[in-house]
């Protein structure tokens, strides 16, 4: 009896996890500031999934404090975490090729995103990012709590104006 029970169970939940991730996005309302294709499960417009600032605000805003190599001394970084964004689209893939607004390509490993919990920054010091300041979203590592991201080839994988990324 008590068989039968978990294998009910394990088939239910098997059901679930299945049609969650195959659950679609709501549409972006607003200025579309991210775009993912690729191997995702989940999207929101033809195969790909548009993000607008709500709909990435929704996923839970995370803090950063860190030093860059492109700012002066510790900066305070407010966004999405990249595993979040993640886990929404139901990404299965390795690599991340992102794109940026100025048309600069760096692949990233995805699991990148939850080792060194990269934050989708939106905010910089409290102020909205912009295109004029590396927005409007900004990949941001923890570098000073990990040595091995204190160099110039994890320095590539800050991709400033990003808005565009294709799962692998």
């Amino acid at each position: 009896m008590n068989r039968n029970l978990l294998i009910c169970l394990a088939i239910t939940i098997g059901i679930f996890s299945s049609a969650m991730a195959q659950q679609p996005l709501e549409k972006p309302s607003g200025r579309v500031l991210l775009t993912i294709s690729g191997a995702i499960d989940n999207t929101n417009v033809d195969d790909k999934a548009k993000f607008d600032r709500a709909m990435l605000l929704k996923l839970g805003i995370h803090t950063v404090r860190t030093t860059t190599s492109w700012t002066d001394g510790v900066c305070e970084f407010e966004g999405v975490l990249a595993s979040d964004i993640m886990d929404a689209v139901g990404a299965h893939g390795t690599i991340v090729t992102a794109t940026a607004l100025n048309d600069y390509v760096v692949d990233i490993p995805i699991t990148d995103f939850k080792k060194y919990g990269v934050l989708f920054a939106l905010k910089m010091d409290g102020k909205e990012l912009t295109t004029r300041d590396k927005g409007p979203i900004w990949p941001i590592y923890p570098r000073d709590d990990f040595p091995e991201l204190q160099n110039r080839a994890a320095d590539k994988k800050w991709i400033y104006l990003l808005y565009k990324m294709e799962i692998k």
